[in-house]
């Protein structure tokens, strides 16, 4: 077996330990490393990469997933080997039909949305901004979700907030910390108090006591974004409602790693919290996180300690 040989079966042991299939990835790298060893190439050179890519003819879509297969591989390989290149982004065409990266964000960003939701013009849209971004935090939900609850959605006794009309149709339940109850209550009061008699039945509501308006939350928050100093991390990587989820994910994951539970085993339930129909569209959510590889790495470390014998 060759060096890369080897280390695609370490990179694949890794991300397999994060929870993922990587079914094809494992196929492609394979294909990848075949084309190394007869090219008498050792490490991950961009041009055999670019090369590789274009073997059989194809799509250009096609062609960059291959393509991004290898980039994710070299971009683990670099900590190992520093003479490994990661390949451009771009080779085949622009990303404008790709997804866009994740943009994870931290507690002191956060902070700073919530932050620059003080500055909106009405109180009631200070309190319904604040409470919004922190419960798309703690919970992972669709901004879609979100501002379709209702008063009746919310489950103070259980601890949990019924999402009804979700991406797939499904109604799911989803789990609130007692500190997220306690922020929903107080933003149900000062709602309640501005509107005592409501007009309907929206948890969340503007500034004129109606249920928030998808393209009027996208502008809001793009202004929250400037006022709180959040700028785009590269051209595909930019602050969006929707990366809330990618956070949630991610940080569900890092809890299990440390608490050492099997990740794989409980993918089901992020799964069904998060309203995926299956497991393996929950994948996206956890890729390319230095975090994550590198608690499946130190977990795989003690794993082969504790089984010398």
């Amino acid at each position: 077996m060759s060096a890369l040989a080897a280390a695609v079966d370490d990179y694949l042991i890794v991300r397999r330990a994060l929870g993922f299939k990587l079914e094809r990835a494992e196929k492609l790298l394979g294909q990848f490393v075949a084309h190394c060893d007869n090219r008498g190439v050792h490490t991950v050179i961009s041009d055999e990469a670019i090369a590789w890519a274009q073997l059989p003819a194809g799509s250009a879509w096609w062609r960059s997933q291959r393509l991004s297969v290898v980039r994710c591989f070299a971009s683990w390989l670099q900590a190992r080997d520093p003479q490994a290149e990661v390949p451009p982004q771009d080779v085949f065409g622009p990303a404008g039909g790709r997804r866009a990266e994740p943009y994870l964000y931290t507690d002191a960003e956060i902070t700073a949305l919530m932050d620059a939701a003080g500055s909106l013009r009405y109180p009631i849209m200070r309190a319904t901004y604040r409470c919004l971004i922190g419960l798309l935090a703690v919970t992972g939900m669709r901004i879609g979700e979100a501002i379709r609850l209702d008063r009746d959605d919310v489950d103070w006794t259980g601890h949990e907030v019924v999402v009804e009309r979700s991406k797939f149709g499904k109604t799911r339940l989803v789990p609130l910390h007692a500190t997220t109850l306690v922020a929903l209550s107080a933003y149900a009061a000062e709602r309640d108090e501005v509107f005592p008699s409501p007009e309907t039945p929206s948890f969340f509501v503007s500034s004129t006591g109606t249920r928030l308006i998808n393209c009027n939350v996208e502008s809001l928050f793009r202004k929250m974004v400037g006022l709180a100093g959040l700028v785009p991390r590269s051209p595909r990587c930019r602050p969006r409602l929707h990366d809330f989820r990618h956070r949630y994910a991610v940080l569900t994951l890092l809890d299990w790693h440390q608490a050492g539970l099997d990740v794989e085993a409980m993918l089901p339930r992020l799964s069904t919290v998060m309203g995926h129909r299956d497991p393996r569209h929950t994948y996206w959510y956890l890729s390319g996180t230095p975090e994550l590889f590198a608690l499946a790495a130190d977990r795989m470390e003690r794993y082969e300690q504790e089984s010398r014998p």
